[in-house]
């Protein structure tokens, strides 16, 4: 009696944990989002190279900006008539799809509709605009960014300003709306991880 309790229990034992190995869930994948490491530089120094690098600054700046932010960080505004956190990165979400217009060569449509997303949603769309603009003016021709003027269409009418006008308007605008982010979010007591070097462009612990 006592041996086949045993076996029973033996058997029992082997069949839950073939279950728990059968029914145990896939592991999370890393955090695949673009950005988060740009120390491998462009190998040489043409137009179209220092283009992508400036978008990748960006990104990288955006990328640990956004790290680990909370929904309730979203609320926090440093003035009665300003932007909270979260319409801020709105914003640098319409500024991160000016860019990538520009690198699929597609006009920004005037007025534009506004886009209602989550927080994860919103800063992955934001850096996959990014990531578009630089892997296509790294592959582009070195000297061909005259090609990349940012287009414009109200009404059906059409006009377009040449690449300069990107650099220093939704380019240098968002770096502008990172720092915020940066400030608003050491306001509302949830700061940016530690270690992050900005410099080199290294994550934490690197």
């Amino acid at each position: 009696m006592i041996r086949k309790s045993t076996s029973f229990l033996l058997l029992l034992s082997a069949a839950l944990s073939l279950g728990a190995q059968i029914d145990r869930p896939p592991m999370e994948p890393k955090d695949s989002l673009p950005f988060s490491d740009i120390t491998k530089v462009p190998g040489h120094y043409h137009a179209s190279a220092m283009a992508a690098r400036m978008v990748e600054g960006l990104g990288f700046r955006y990328y640990w900006a956004t790290e680990g932010l909370t929904e309730a960080d979203l609320a926090y505004r440093p003035s009665p008539d300003g932007r909270t956190l979260g319409e801020t990165l709105e914003h640098l979400l319409s500024l991160s799809e000016m860019v990538a217009n520009s690198a699929r060569q597609e006009p920004n449509v005037r007025p534009a509709e506004p886009v209602r997303l989550g927080l994860p949603a919103m800063r992955e769309r934001t850096l996959r605009n990014l990531e578009l603009a630089c892997d296509t003016w790294l592959s582009a021709a070195a000297d061909d960014m005259a090609a990349y003027d940012m287009q414009f269409e109200r009404s059906g009418a059409k006009s377009s300003v040449p690449f300069w006008y990107l650099i220093n308007g939704p380019v240098a605008d968002a770096i502008w709306h990172v720092g915020q982010v940066t400030a608003f979010r050491r306001a509302a007591g949830n700061p940016v991880p530690p270690g992050v070097d900005w410099f080199k462009g290294k994550p934490p612990g690197q």
